[in-house]
């Protein structure tokens, strides 16, 4: 289909029946979306985590009370209520059953089944209120499509058979009168063993999908209208943002902004496909478009926020004209499936950051086998929960007295890390903990306001 749009909507979006209806009437608004990836309802993939993470039977019976109650509230105002509150309930005793196992033990393929449970009641639930307004929709399962690896919690997708099965499955469901509605953030490995994308991964499901079947645009939806200066949650001064480069989204997706998942831009980068984000309730404002090339390109574009950082320090008077160091822990980290972040270095130590946010349970579980093999030939320092600011931009290493500003804002604050120079589009401030809002507002303040 010529044109062809996927919308995703994140969890905001289809929180409760309004939110839903407002969902609706964007798709419905726009000729060219025939393919929509949801979230599951919000905050219901957090309580899924709880239970994943084990929990009493008085909290479980709790919880799952909360998730049936989120979806009731959706249920109670569509048709075939029998039929829906069936298909919930089906689903919230296998969650209960899977949160009796997690009591014992916990681990990530577990947690990737529990919370797989959220996508896959909101979306049949969307389908039910599409019908309800008189459009054709069709739920389709998202892993008949979705081919990943083995690495729960974080699975990494298959991008070659993600293309054949999509075009095998999928592609012939499309067409201008039904709607396919489908999951975000979930897939399966060759086994058919249930794995997720690590979370945020809807859009990163619907970037997948839309590289797969060659799309004209990817649209995501939530609840704010497009890509801030900085999250206006924090920073009242923060401003909507019309266009951004690929480099600008991803450095900012990567660096903790919400709006978008970190690893969205690389399918589309791949395919040349331009990304919308807009708000599904206020569709009106417009958004930010994502581009290859906007049409301004300024030092300072944004400021980025990523919290629960850990700091592993190592340090050793060996490193002083040694060769291999690096390689060694390097290796290590490989060994033990952590995937470094940032790197600072000095001549008898060395500073490296692992981001948690990216997991499903966001944790970063650092086994004390790991740090051991390290403090074979280093000593070991740990410190976690740090928050780290990313200033976002373009050609700030080229002009002299661009990064003083930066500097001069957070004169007053204490500094954990420096990271610059590996990019020309950011600069990052590991900070700590306690002055995360007031660092934010002073960096907006002097680099992004008038």
């Amino acid at each position: 289909m010529e044109n062809l749009d996927i919308a995703k909507f994140g969890g905001t979006s289809v929180g409760n029946f309004d939110a839903m209806t407002s969902s609706y009437k964007v798709v419905v608004g726009n000729k060219n979306s025939r393919i929509v990836v949801i979230s599951a309802c919000s905050g219901v993939t957090n309580l899924l985590v709880e239970l994943a993470n084990g929990t009493t039977d008085e909290k479980i019976d709790e919880i799952i009370e909360k998730l049936r109650d989120i979806h009731e509230q959706i249920i109670i105002h569509l048709e075939n209520q029998h039929e829906l509150r069936n298909y919930i309930e089906g689903h919230l005793k296998e969650i209960k059953e899977q949160a009796k196992v997690a009591q014992k033990s916990t681990n990530d393929q577990l947690t990737d089944s529990i919370v797989s449970h959220g996508e896959l009641m909101s979306s049949f639930l969307f389908v039910a209120l599409f019908k309800h307004y008189g459009t054709d929709a069709q739920w389709f399962d998202v892993r008949t499509v979705m081919r990943t690896d083995s690495k729960f919690s974080c699975a990494k997708p298959v991008c070659d058979e993600i293309k054949v099965l999509a075009h095998d499955k999928l592609l012939p469901l499309i067409n201008d009168k039904t709607i396919i509605i489908t999951q975000g953030f979930i897939g399966s490995n060759t086994m058919g063993e249930t794995t997720t994308l690590g979370r945020g991964g809807s859009d990163y499901t619907a970037a997948l999908l839309g590289e797969a079947l060659d799309v004209a645009t990817i649209s995501i939806w939530t609840d704010v209208a497009g890509v801030y200066t900085t999250d206006p949650r924090v920073v009242k001064a923060a401003k909507p943002i019309a266009e951004l480069s690929y480099v600008e989204a991803a450095e900012m997706a990567n660096f903790g902004a919400k709006v978008l998942h970190p690893s969205t831009m690389i399918p589309a980068v791949r395919k040349n496909i331009p990304i919308f984000v807009g708000s599904s309730k206020e569709p009106e404002k417009g958004g930010t478009w994502v581009r290859p090339e906007p049409q301004s390109q300024p030092h300072f574009r944004a400021l980025a926020l990523r919290k629960n950082q850990t700091l592993i320090v190592l340090s050793s008077p060996v490193m002083v004209g040694a060769t291999g160091f690096l390689a060694n822990v390097f290796s290590v980290f490989a060994k033990y499936n952590h995937s470094i972040d940032l790197v600072s270095t000095s001549e008898i130590s060395i500073a490296i950051t692992l981001d948690a946010g990216t997991t499903t349970s966001g944790k970063h579980e650092i086994s004390e086998a790991m740090l051991n093999e390290l403090r074979q030939f280093c000593h070991v320092k740990v410190e976690t929960g740090l928050p780290l600011i990313a200033i976002i931009g373009n050609k700030m290493s080229e002009n002299a007295g661009v990064i003083t500003k930066a500097f001069d804002a957070i004169n007053k604050f204490s500094v954990r890390m420096i990271c610059y120079g590996a990019s020309r589009h950011n600069l990052c401030f590991l900070l700590k903990d306690g002055d995360t809002t007031e660092a934010l507002n002073a960096l907006h303040q002097a680099l992004l306001e008038d």
